[in-house]
């Protein structure tokens, strides 16, 4: 049996321990990509009409 190592997922092997950290950096850089960690992004402007 292989030897199991303690992640912040519980204990996995050490081929899904890698599994997981790929995957991880993989949707951090997709969330950057799409604007998921951009406030700016966010906020709209609020137009107010003149009368």
């Amino acid at each position: 049996m292989a030897k199991l190592i303690n992640t912040k997922y519980g204990y996995v092997t050490p081929q899904e321990a890698e599994m997981d950290a790929h995957l991880d950096k993989w949707m951090k850089r997709r969330a950057n990509k799409r604007g998921a960690f951009r406030l700016e992004k966010k906020r709209r402007k609020q137009h107010v009409w003149k009368r």
